[in-house]
């Protein structure tokens, strides 16, 4: 039996400001936010990946205070590529730093507005065999573009 990791919630105070800075600065896809006289909720996706993050105002999102998520891993081909577009785009990235020359051992990070923490691995094979094919990524049984 496979078990997967699809969905990480992130404690957040703000979830208009959340959207803006996942959204618009980080680059995730808005997947969807509902909001009715009982709750709001947002989830968003990184490009290539099969695991999301939910923001919201769920009684389980409650009992986690903003900012207390730490150490989130992203994986992406190429660290400087990656970090560049996040500070064009605004987001105060940590210098790079190499812990291993070996492909896996380039890191660096970053914060949302609450201090919820990022890191972001550099794995250059990501880049030429991608964990989720291009042709499998539609989400929530979209049918594919021909």
């Amino acid at each position: 039996m496979d078990w997967t990791l699809e969905v990480v919630i992130v404690p957040v105070s703000d979830i208009e400001r959340s959207i803006e800075f996942y959204r618009d600065r980080v680059g995730f896809e808005l997947d969807h936010h509902t909001v009715t006289e009982h709750l709001e909720i947002a989830q968003l996706t990184p490009r290539g990946s099969g695991c999301s993050i939910v923001i919201g105002s769920l009684p389980s999102q409650q009992e986690m205070v903003p900012g207390s998520l730490k150490g989130v891993q992203l994986v992406v081909a190429d660290a400087e590529a990656a970090r560049a577009e996040l500070v064009e785009r605004g987001v105060d990235a940590s210098p790079i730093q190499v812990i291993d020359p070996r492909d896996g051992g380039t890191f660096f990070g970053f914060a949302d507005p609450d201090g919820n923490t990022w890191s972001v691995q550099q794995i250059k094979a990501r880049g030429e065999r991608p964990l989720i094919p291009v042709e499998a990524r539609q989400r929530f049984g979209a049918e594919q573009d021909a």
